[in-house]
């Protein structure tokens, strides 16, 4: 039954713009900051922490900004999961480095695109899933009817899913073999024995060590792919940039800078609710730090 009426609401808030969306996800965003201290709290402890803001003054404008961003966020979401495929891609204005996908698909070793929780992440998939087959590595919801409705939202035109685990990693492989496109989001918490601590902002975070396996083995091509949202519903910019690893050296700190560098571009649309900071399930943090999770 959950499944039945979440599924219809989120039909009847895709059939609004999605420019009046973004105005309704500023309010949704400011109330949600207003009647959670928790989520108030993480969002803004891990902004601050971040050091983006050149001072107060420039930090208050960037947590005003960061809150409307992530009320935009989950308000696209019906949005993007329900409405048609093509409806949805068509929103993407432009598509810079699409030449990297033709050039990394023509050497046919497989594409591994790493997409951060920044912008609107989920139409990253779909544009791309809708020209050729991408697998998305995600971790399954608690909640089944949640599931129902991610995986109708995420699969379709060319886009599958494989599960966070041995079983869904077996996929990830068998995709690269075929030179096939994955994708990954680099700075989602591993479980503990997955990843390792490395700098994030100057701060350890738990970070997988997945993506840097994968490259490795297969020889795929490594390309970071995200999608900025445009201001008032203009829609989204796509853009995919090549990540060259060096794989003399540790591959995890690698990926975080690249992020970094990514998310410096707008950092008000990263998700720093996101509770990026938190020490998995009998994971220990490095005892050089005394630092704790928020």
């Amino acid at each position: 039954m959950t499944y039945f009426i979440v599924n219809l609401i989120f039909r009847l808030i895709a059939l609004l713009p999605l420019r009046t969306l973004h105005l309704l996800g500023t309010l949704v965003g400011h109330a949600t900051f207003a009647m959670s201290r928790g989520y108030a709290a993480r969002t803004e402890e891990n902004l601050r922490q971040s050091h983006l803001a050149t001072d107060e003054k420039h930090f208050a404008a960037l947590l005003e900004q960061t809150i409307s961003e992530a009320g935009k966020g989950m308000v696209e979401l019906p949005w993007v999961w329900s409405r048609p495929l093509e409806q949805v891609c068509a929103t993407v204005q432009s598509c810079q480095g699409w030449e990297h996908m033709e050039a990394a698909h023509a050497r046919g070793k497989g594409i591994i695109l790493l997409t951060p929780h920044w912008g609107c992440f989920e139409v990253v998939g779909l544009y791309i899933g809708q020209r050729m087959p991408l697998t998305c590595l995600y971790r399954s919801p608690r909640q089944d009817w949640l599931e129902k409705i991610m995986r109708a939202g995420r699969e379709r035109g060319l886009a599958k899913l494989a599960t966070a685990d041995v079983s869904g990693v077996r996929v990830l492989y068998k995709a690269l073999r075929r030179g096939e496109a994955i994708g990954l989001l680099p700075d989602q918490v591993p479980s503990q024995g997955e990843g390792e601590w490395v700098d994030f902002f100057a701060r350890p975070a738990y970070t997988m060590t997945l993506s840097g396996r994968l490259a490795q083995s297969s020889g795929a091509t490594v390309l970071l792919a995200f999608a900025e949202r445009l201001p008032r519903g203009a829609g989204y910019a796509l853009r995919i940039e090549p990540l060259p690893l060096d794989f003399s050296k540790p591959v995890p700190p690698q990926i975080n800078a690249a992020l970094e560098r990514v998310i410096a571009i707008s950092p008000a649309q990263y998700l720093w609710s996101y509770n990026r900071y938190k020490i998995p399930s009998g994971a220990v943090l490095p005892e050089t730090t005394k630092e704790q999770p928020c």
